[in-house]
């Protein structure tokens, strides 16, 4: 699946169940809210806390699957091609970092 068809799934599944989207302050405040989801997963699964009996449940790719959800539903009602905003991103990443992590003898 393409960026731009998940767009479009998102946006299908919002018109058929989900009646509108929720405004904008909404959803960014529930993307911060699962992204906090997936750091907790994080932090018990790869940092130095233990993991609750409550928390033995959650599932990292759904978590993240849901950040995305939100993002494209983000990027849905502000108008914004994520396909392009990406490509434009990785672009610009190639042209600030190319010599720069490479010579970063922190990462050898």
């Amino acid at each position: 699946m393409t960026i731009t068809e998940a767009q479009n799934e998102v946006d299908n599944w919002i018109k058929t169940y989900g009646v509108r989207y929720f405004n904008e302050l909404t959803n960014m405040v529930l993307l911060q809210e699962e992204v906090g989801e997936l750091a907790k997963i994080i932090a018990r699964t790869y940092g130095e806390q233990n993991c609750k009996e409550s928390d033995k449940n959650f599932d990292m790719a759904d978590e993240m699957g849901d950040i995305l959800f939100v993002l494209i539903c983000l990027a849905n009602q502000t108008g914004i091609n994520l396909e392009e905003a990406f490509a434009k991103n990785i672009q610009k990443k190639i042209n600030r970092d190319k010599d720069r992590h490479i010579n970063n003898p922190k990462l050898k």
